[in-house]
């Protein structure tokens, strides 16, 4: 989807936001939306090295009954 938007479209985006929100309102948005960005990325990061832990530990042989007793 925004694979196509080149340099011209994000200084349009730029233009836009700042007449939305003002030059005083800009830095606390960018701000609030990388720290959301990071969580983001930390979370799924955590979550792809849990799954890649549990792909990598082989899975326990069953317990024979007669074995047991």
């Amino acid at each position: 989807m925004f694979q196509n938007i080149g340099i011209p479209g994000l200084v349009v985006m730029l233009i836009i936001a700042l007449v939305i929100f003002g030059p005083k309102k800009l830095p606390e948005i960018g701000r609030a939306f990388g720290r959301t960005f990071s969580e983001f990325k930390s979370a799924t990061s955590g979550l792809i090295s849990d799954a890649d832990k549990s792909e990598e530990k082989p899975p326990e042989p069953p317990i024979d009954e007669k074995k047991k007793g």
